[in-house]
C-alpha cells in the first residue's frame, strides 16, 4: 500500500543519552522521507551529543562515546537536517511524546527555526496502543509477520514505523489513508507545548498541566503569581516549553 499524500513525509528515530527531553542529547538520529509520489529516500547520522553517554544508554542502543567521539555535533548538521524535512509532515513511534519534543530542544539549542507546530504528527504507537496495545517488536510481528532484527538502531526501528504504518492501513478500514486523519486519531492528547506541560482545556485555553497549578489558566498564574513564570524559566523545563509561556506572557502584555 502507498500512503496518499499531500505533503512527503519523514519518518525519524532517534537514539539519545537518556529520557529528559530538556536535559538529554541525540547519539543517532535517522530519517526516511517519503516523497508525494512514493519514493524514499533516508539519512542517518551518528551525532556528538558533546556529554558521555551513560552505560545504561549504551547498553539499550549499543552506541558509545568512542563511537561518537569524531561525529558532528547536532547543531553542526541542524540546518541540513532542516532543510530535509522541510515541508514535510512527521511520523515516529513514540514520537509526539519523546522523539519530537526532544528533536525541538536540539533545533533550539542549534538556533535554527523548525517550526514543527504546522505540520501533521501522526505516532504509529499510538494508532497501535489504540488497535492492539503491544511494542514495537510486537507490533511489527503483529502486522508484518517479521522478526524486528537490530531493534534500537534508529535506522531499523524508522523503517519498521514506516512498514507498520502501512499495513495498519490495509488491517484497519476504519482508519483512513490520509496524514490529517492519522494526525488527529494517533494524538491522544491536546497539547500546546511538546512536552505536554501546557494543554488546552475543553474551552481551548492554555492551562498548566503539572504541580500546584495544574488545571488553572496560564494567563491567570501569571498575573496572579508573577515569581511562577521565573521559577519556571530558571528551572529544569525544555526550551520550548519555556518559550511558550513566555508567548503567552508578552500575548497577555500586548492585549492590555
Amino acid at each position: 500500500m502507498q500512503l496518499q499524500l499531500k505533503n512527503p513525509i519523514v519518518f525519524f528515530d532517534l537514539e539519545t543519552t537518556g529520557v529528559n527531553i530538556a536535559t538529554d542529547r541525540i547519539v543517532e538520529i535517522s530519517i526516511l522521507k517519503v516523497h508525494i509520489n512514493g519514493t524514499e529516500e533516508s539519512r542517518t547520522y551518528k551525532v556528538n551529543p558533546e556529554m558521555p553517554i551513560p552505560p545504561q544508554a549504551s547498553a539499550i542502543h549499543g552506541i558509545t562515546d568512542e563511537d561518537v567521539r569524531d561525529a558532528p555535533t547536532f547543531k553542526a548538521i541542524a540546518r541540513e537536517l532542516a532543510r530535509f524535512m522541510e515541508g514535510c509532515d512527521i511520523g515516529g513511534y513514540n514520537s509526539i511524546k519523546f522523539d519530537i519534543p526532544l528533536l525541538a530542544e536540539e533545533f533550539m539549542r542549534a538556533e535554527v527555526d523548525f517550526d514543527m507546530t504546522k505540520r501533521k504528527l501522526v505516532d504509529v504507537q499510538n494508532i497501535f496502543h489504540k488497535m492492539e496495545r503491544r511494542t514495537l517488536e510486537a507490533a511489527y510481528k503483529f502486522y508484518c509477520d517479521k522478526d524486528l532484527k537490530d531493534a534500537h538502531s534508529a535506522e531499523a526501528d524508522t523503517k519498521a514505523t514506516y512498514e507498520v504504518l502501512k499495513a495498519q492501513l490495509e488491517r484497519y478500514p476504519d482508519l483512513k489513508n490520509d496524514v490529517a486523519f492519522l494526525a488527529e486519531f494517533s494524538n491522544f492528547s491536546r497539547n500546546v507545548d511538546f512536552a505536554g506541560r501546557i494543554v488546552y482545556n475543553d474551552k481551548d485555553e492554555e492551562v498548566f498541566n503539572f504541580g500546584k497549578y495544574k488545571g488553572v489558566k496560564v494567563e491567570e498564574v501569571l498575573e496572579k503569581d508573577p515569581g511562577y513564570y521565573g521559577w519556571i524559566m530558571n528551572g529544569d523545563f525544555p526550551l520550548y516549553t519555556k518559550k511558550v509561556i513566555t508567548n503567552i506572557k508578552l500575548r497577555k502584555f500586548n492585549n492590555q
